[in-house]
């Protein structure tokens, strides 16, 4: 009988999405969720996007450049250009995603055997990618007693080997939704140009910071241009999840030809995905106001609450619409399945991440929830009060 590769035996399975026969069965039980497991916004799709897409002119449905649309790489170039980052539309690749954007970018820069520095807990399909592109990741953890802050320097140098590429990092940090200070990137900055390495930022949630914090990016590090290379991704600046665009974006003109090539191979990314993506960049400045204040209001709803339930501790975000909380609690990924096969609050239950599956160290994490902020402040408040009574059974049973 044959067999499927080692390769897809190793592939991991999402934490985010593993739970779903739970949630399935919950469903028909006639339970209602609040899914605070993923990142899905309901904040309104900019008008702009949506009605490029229903008044277009397209009379043939074809294939886009592979780099995609000159016209959307240009208007992007312009929106760096608001937030000080100089680049030309030939500094970018538009991409099916922003996680297509991180594959290209590791068949791009290493070979099998390599190896990427990555802080943890990490976005969990950073595995999936490395394992893809048969390459390891080497974790470098942080701690929830420093809310998820950059790791000392010694600490990534440690690690550094003749089979180390890169490092990736996220900012703002999906799981934590910490955000990068100015210094802590010139850190990075400085050890990536001193061992000759890549550094690749994911800055997919770049938009969303809080409490009067400034986005870096590393783009904005000059010295850094033969080293830096960015993931982005329209997912979630302006909740086109469905839209699956993004793109990659670095100065080093080796690397974006590399790219283009695994690029040409998939043709092109998605036609009309990018004329809605266009028009996106066209949303006033009040739809990215209007957003950012709603996910701070319910950033502050959530830790509030988290922080009332006892025993739980929760690091606070400054940046994207999640964070990490520890429970009293031994091993949350029996919990998250307890939850909706075996609990409810007059028909109704949470769903959760365990955040074991953001890391890759063994046994870390075991403790620890990734919540998704993406709900109304009253489903918000509505979803701690059902924690808080299911701990409270849970731990007494």
């Amino acid at each position: 009988m044959p067999v499927v590769s080692s390769k897809g035996k190793a592939m991991p399975e999402s934490p985010i999405r593993k739970l779903a026969p739970f949630a399935e069965k919950a469903v028909k039980e006639g339970k209602h969720i609040y899914h605070l497991n993923i990142g899905q916004p309901d904040i309104k799709t900019p008008t702009e996007a949506l009605e490029a897409v229903r008044n277009h002119t397209v009379d043939v449905l074809a294939y886009s450049h592979s780099a995609g649309f000159e016209s959307f790489r240009k208007k992007l170039a312009g929106f760096y250009a608001k937030h000080d980052i100089t680049i030309s539309s030939d500094d970018i690749l538009v991409t099916t995603g922003g996680s297509e954007a991180l594959i290209f970018t590791m068949g791009s820069i290493t070979d099998p055997g390599d190896e990427i520095i990555v802080p943890e807990p990490f976005y969990a399909n950073y595995y999936s990618f490395s394992t893809q592109s048969t390459i390891k990741v080497v974790p470098v953890i942080s701690k929830i007693e420093t809310g998820f802050a950059l790791p000392a320097i010694k600490e990534f140098e440690k690690l550094i080997t003749t089979k180390t590429k890169a490092i990736l990092i996220c900012n703002p940090g999906n799981p934590t939704g910490y955000l990068y200070s100015k210094e802590e990137i010139q850190q990075l900055a400085e050890l990536a140009i001193k061992h000759d390495l890549f550094l690749i930022s994911d800055e997919v949630y770049r938009d969303f910071v809080y409490d009067g914090s400034d986005h870096y990016s590393i783009l904005q590090e000059r010295d850094l241009n033969e080293h830096a290379i960015v993931i982005d991704s329209v997912s979630k600046r302006y909740s086109m999840c469905g839209a699956r665009i993004g793109c990659m974006v670095s100065k080093n003109k080796s690397v974006i030809q590399t790219a283009m090539k695994f690029a040409q191979a998939r043709l092109s990314p998605p036609t009309f995905a990018q004329i809605a993506s266009e028009a996106a960049l066209e949303a006033p400045e009040s739809y990215y106001k209007e957003t950012v204040a709603k996910y701070k209001e319910r950033r502050d709803t959530l830790v509030s609450g988290l922080r009332e339930i006892p025993g739980v501790k929760v690091a606070i975000p400054n940046g994207a619409f999640y964070c990490i909380a520890e429970l009293p609690i031994n091993d949350t990924d029996h919990f998250a399945e307890w939850l909706l096969d075996k609990f409810d609050v007059d028909k109704q239950t949470v769903m959760l991440a365990p955040a074991s599956g953001f890391y890759s160290s063994p046994n870390e994490g075991k403790n620890q929830v990734r919540i998704a902020y993406v709900l109304n402040r009253r489903d918000l408040k509505k979803a701690i009060t059902i924690l808080k009574l299911a701990l409270e059974k849970y731990t007494n049973s």
